[in-house]
């Protein structure tokens, strides 16, 4: 089954994943000028009507900036929460229709009729899974792409290793196959490349971007960190997720708190959740290999050029055992 025509125009094949509280106008638009895909979750605005206000101002950057460079954007794309407690749902797919936004990225839930809605207008849906049963609905829900999120991701990561989880998804999904999970480098990008995925979803690396809302102690945070210091935990918002030790401890939470499993609620405790990630950050095992903040375009271009590099030498490598 043919892919999406997009992924033919980006400047690398990679996707700066919906990071709540971090990933706002800003970063998208420089994602989006730099040629991968820029992404933020609606609930990081407080209200519909500010959902909205960011999407004209990502609009309207774009389009200027096609005009004055005669490139194209790479397309945006929306996540939305599609859980029973999220009160906000069909209002924000209500918006997301009006503007025909690209891309929409759903979790928690993949429901045929959103599917439907955001096709009525040539949109894409991709839904993010942790698992091959959650994958196989999504499937039947008529998405346009799984994020499978494997091991080690940042956010509401899963357990299961990329290349099985690759593998098993696409015995049954031929469609667009995103990959999650410790990808930070061009390298790694080009290694979910080889293991069978159309695109790289990277969250964390963008963590540390200039454009990006986090704090810069977050960002001093994620320089200092290594894979050791990510603990796997629900006890924050009910569903298991990434999160750096260090912030967890100055916040109290001990490793006897971390086995609690917390409630789910995006909708009357949706400010509680705020202001837990604002204190207790989140991140990714890759992490790792993080030294720097650099602003979104120099990024890109450095993504790009160790993608150029991994990808000439496994050139020279099949010539060698060819």
């Amino acid at each position: 089954m043919s892919k999406p025509e997009f992924i033919n125009h980006l400047n690398l094949p990679a996707v700066a994943a919906p990071m709540f509280l971090i990933s706002g106008p800003q970063l998208v638009i420089e994602c989006c000028k730099n040629g991968i895909v820029g992404t933020f979750p609606a609930l990081n605005q407080r209200t519909s009507e500010g959902f909205e206000e960011w999407l004209i101002t990502i609009k309207q950057e774009l389009s200027e900036f096609e005009k004055e460079t005669g490139k194209k954007a790479a397309p945006y794309g929306v996540n939305l929460i599609v859980h029973q407690t999220n009160p906000r749902v069909q209002a924000d797919l209500t918006i997301c229709v009006k503007h025909k936004v690209p891309i929409i990225i759903t979790s928690l839930g993949a429901v045929s009729q959103l599917v439907d809605a955001v096709h009525s207008y040539g949109g894409l849906v991709f839904h993010d899974v942790i698992k091959k049963r959650h994958a196989e609905k999504a499937a039947e829900a008529g998405v346009d792409g799984l994020i499978l999120v494997a091991a080690g991701a940042g956010g509401h990561g899963g357990t299961i290793n990329p290349m099985p989880f690759i593998s098993e998804v696409k015995t049954f999904f031929k469609k667009t196959i995103l990959l999650s999970g410790c990808i930070s480098s061009g390298r790694d990008i080009a290694s979910a490349k080889q293991m069978g995925a159309d695109l790289a979803y990277m969250g964390t690396r963008f963590i540390n971007t200039k454009e990006s809302m986090a704090e810069e102690e977050y960002k001093d945070m994620i320089i200092n960190s290594k894979a050791s210091d990510i603990i796997y935990t629900a006890s924050v918002s009910g569903v298991a997720a990434n999160f750096l030790k260090p912030s967890l401890e100055a916040m109290g939470i001990t490793e006897e708190t971390w086995s609690k499993k917390g409630k789910i609620d995006f909708g009357k405790e949706m400010d509680t959740e705020a202001k837990a990630w604002k204190t207790i950050w989140s991140a990714g095992q890759g992490v790792t290999s993080i030294e720097n903040s650099p602003s979104t375009k120099d990024l890109v271009n450095s993504l790009k050029e160790e993608f150029t590099t991994s990808i000439n030498e496994q050139t020279e490598m099949l010539k060698k055992y060819s």
